[in-house]
């Protein structure tokens, strides 16, 4: 190799290494919500295309003195926005390598080694979640796919239950699917139902307890009117109370009609990993297909979800490709997502897995669980705040008197910038939810936190 093109990668490596330890060095102390708009990066960033390049490390050191009033400190402590977690070290050493390594990961053939890391994680987490071994795991961006990649699987095989086939007849004129969800669950399943070509008028919604979860006895009196094809949509965490369904009760009655049954378990699909959570859990197993987001409890970094489905036939049914000029083994990645080329993004989750351990998987789930139940204690000694939901995972939900001085709170929480969480509604008013996801939370960021958000409501 030319060793100028050599010297241009070890420099750019050595800027980008310099750049990350500083900003990682940063965390503790750096406000968590950025400090710039879109607008002011745009004017940071922008201007016409130079006519001329520039080496690599000039490449990094520009990117770096302009970006940071635009970064969000996810990777620290006291992010509890949405439902993101930070990475876990292993995990983002590992994300390196991937890049590095330029694999694409859609051929066990082709690029074995990565494959290999994949399908291990796979069956790593299928072990530990308590999930069938011989399940297919399709690597995919994130939550919102892995919802898509699960259900096309699973429109795709419902309607084969009734000789149809999507594949040659394609949706026109093919029988209509019942696609039943609870009241509360997550916007990525009804979004990903548009994508499948199902609308809202075709979704049949069941009633919800006050803390989320599908009523079994509603599920029952939905489905005893009608027939033909069938899925229907549980979840393990709602996305504000993080409470989970009644699996060993839905499930059940969902495959007395029929039906497919899918979890959305973005990020509550790992409390099975713990001894302590793992009751939540109870009948999960007995779904059709799972989808997870590892960036979020597992703490990967950003984009790896998992797609996982019972019996991987039905996922070749649905994602097979053609193609004369490729080369297929018994099961590749692209046999079990939508994807054909595509970065490593199993590579980190193996990376997760291994350094933590089956007891250090544990061990995080406690963790953040008990985060959540020491900071839903410490909101509950304020004066004025009311926190709304039972914990039993890793979501909070908290509220002021008014949703004016509710959202007021969340402004200022914000811009105060010890701690990030984001609004949201339940019940037709305003709240705010701290998301227990990262594992580098600790002890002292909830005191912080609370100690912050005590002195906003007391001015």
């Amino acid at each position: 190799m030319d060793d100028t093109v050599d010297d241009e990668r070890v420099r750019g490596l050595d800027a980008a290494h310099r750049a990350v330890l500083e900003f990682l060095g940063s965390l503790d102390d750096r406000p968590v919500w950025p400090r710039a708009t879109l607008a002011d990066m745009l004017e940071a960033f922008g201007g016409p295309l130079p006519d001329e390049g520039v080496p690599a490390a000039d490449v990094v050191q520009e990117i770096v003195s302009r970006a940071d009033p635009g970064l969000v400190a996810i990777p620290g402590g006291r992010f509890f926005g949405f439902v993101i977690g930070g990475t876990y070290p292993a995990a983002l050493a590992a994300d390196w390598l991937v890049s590095a390594w330029d694999q694409n990961s859609g051929s066990a053939l082709l690029t074995p080694t990565t494959v290999a890391l994949e399908r291990i994680a796979g069956g790593w987490m299928l072990d530990v979640l308590g999930l069938p071994e011989s399940a297919s795991v399709g690597f995919v961006t994130g939550g919102q796919m892995a919802n898509f990649t699960c259900l096309a699987t699973a429109r795709n095989a419902v309607l084969a239950r009734v000789g149809w086939s999507l594949s040659e007849q394609g949706l026109r004129g093919s029988p209509a699917i019942r696609f039943v969800v609870g009241a509360d669950r997550h916007g990525s399943i009804d979004r990903a139902a548009r994508f499948l070509g199902i609308g809202r008028n075709d979704i049949i919604v069941v009633d919800s307890d006050d803390q989320g979860r599908m009523r079994p006895a509603a599920l029952d009196a939905a489905l005893e009117d009608g027939a033909g094809p069938l899925i229907v949509c549980l979840q393990a965490g709602e996305v504000h109370t993080g409470a989970f369904d009644d699996f060993a009760a839905l499930v059940p009655i969902a495959h007395d009609h029929g039906a497919w049954v899918h979890v959305d378990g973005a990020f509550g699909l790992w409390a099975a990993a713990s001894e302590a959570l793992r009751p939540l859990t109870t009948g999960m197993s007995a779904a059709d297909s799972w989808a997870t987001d590892a960036h979020k409890t597992l703490n990967v970094p950003y984009d790896c979800g998992m797609a996982i489905v019972r019996d991987p036939a039905e996922s070749i049914a649905a994602f097979r490709t053609g193609g004369d000029y490729l080369i297929y083994t018994s099961l590749d990645p692209w046999d079990v997502s939508p994807e054909l080329s595509r970065r490593a993004r199993g590579v980190p989750a193996w990376a997760a897995m291994r350094g933590l351990g089956r007891r250090g998987l544990a061990a995080l789930m406690d963790r953040l669980h008990d985060n959540a139940v020491m900071m839903a204690a410490g909101l509950a000694s304020i004066d004025g705040v009311e926190v709304l939901n039972e914990v039993v995972y890793t979501q909070v939900m908290f509220r002021l008197a008014s949703d004016e001085a509710t959202r007021e709170l969340g402004a200022a929480v914000l811009a105060e910038g010890t701690a990030a969480m984001t609004g949201a509604e339940w019940r037709g008013r305003s709240a705010l939810r701290c998301s227990m996801s990262s594992w580098a939370t600790t002890p002292d960021d909830i005191d912080r936190t609370v100690s912050a958000i005590r002195q906003l409501v007391v001015d």
